[in-house]
């Protein structure tokens, strides 16, 4: 590691920590209590600084994956797969922090709607497929078919079967067009899992991640364990196979993941343009406008 990235590493660190601390916090206001009994259950937690460090390095990296995808035209595809408040979406904000959203961008489908309920299965998913030089990751995918669908009874075990038949070659298909398509399972258990909808439940900045179908997960949770069971063997393909990031940390998996995804992909230095700061352009015949102060946001902080 060379001097100047030592600097620029300890500069960025000191200059986002506020930044950074947000996202990890996630704007939770939590008891007392609720911390303390979390902090119990979780008594190994990553030193707070080493995480930051490693993040950020991490996040560098991805910046150089981000110019090499842009430099070569490169498709990437990521799934995100896993139980529900397994830690996916914090994975995600980690990844696309300090990436180009022109670049790298996040699918978060709705529940389809009538009309594409009729489609074929994967029709609404193919439009954000990437092009050349754009990584899209998905936040949760088609693999819904094979999880919530099928446990929730939205598709029944006809369909079910029928997407497991077509999903490998469909799969095969986005691979043979020089799609690099990454699966990634976040993992937690039943206990971990529990804690974390309590706290959802008692914090009222986190209350909306709760819906419907995380309530019925942890009645369901068998039936998740064996549909996911099935999923794994029947669409855990060479071409794209399937990689299982324990959650229970959030932190750490959040660094696993991310260090994971850069090994899968051969990037390297791409040359870039020196970029120059030209010299402002001063017209002295100009003279700027005095604006209404009612345009002005007031300035109450």
């Amino acid at each position: 590691m060379t001097n100047t990235y030592k600097d620029w590493l300890e500069a960025e660190l000191q200059e986002t920590l506020d930044e950074d601390m947000e996202l990890e916090l996630e704007d939770a206001v939590l008891s007392a209590e609720i911390r303390r009994i979390y902090r119990s259950h979780h008594p190994d937690q990553m030193d707070r600084k080493t995480y930051f460090h490693e993040l950020l390095r991490l996040q560098s990296e991805l910046i150089r994956l981000q110019d090499w995808v842009s430099h070569h035209q490169e498709k990437v595809v990521v799934i995100f797969e896993g139980r529900d408040s397994a830690g996916k979406g914090g994975a995600i904000k980690r990844i696309t922090q300090r990436l180009n959203p022109r670049v790298a961008r996040v699918v978060a489908l709705p529940a389809p709607s009538d009309r594409e309920k009729t489609q074929w299965y994967f029709q609404r998913y193919v439009p954000h497929l990437p092009a050349g030089g754009e990584i899209v990751l998905f936040d949760r995918s088609w693999y819904n078919r094979a999880g919530v669908e099928r446990v929730m009874g939205f598709a029944g075990e006809d369909q079910v079967e029928q997407f497991f038949q077509d999903v490998p070659e469909f799969e095969r298909m986005l691979v043979r067009s020089g799609i690099r398509l990454v699966k990634y399972w976040f993992s937690v258990t039943d206990e971990e899992q529990q804690m974390r909808f309590q706290i959802r439940i008692h914090d009222p900045l986190k209350q909306w991640k709760l819906s419907p179908m995380d309530l019925q997960s942890r009645i369901r949770w068998e039936a998740y364990t064996k549909a996911k069971e099935d999923m794994f063997e029947r669409t855990n393909i060479p071409e794209a196979p399937w990689y299982i990031v324990p959650g229970n940390d959030k932190k750490r998996a959040r660094l696993n993941c991310i260090d994971h995804l850069l090994g899968l992909i051969p990037y390297g230095d791409v040359p870039h343009e020196e970029v120059l700061l030209p010299d402002r352009v001063f017209n002295p015949d100009y003279e700027r406008e005095v604006l209404p102060r009612e345009l002005y946001v007031p300035q109450k902080y």
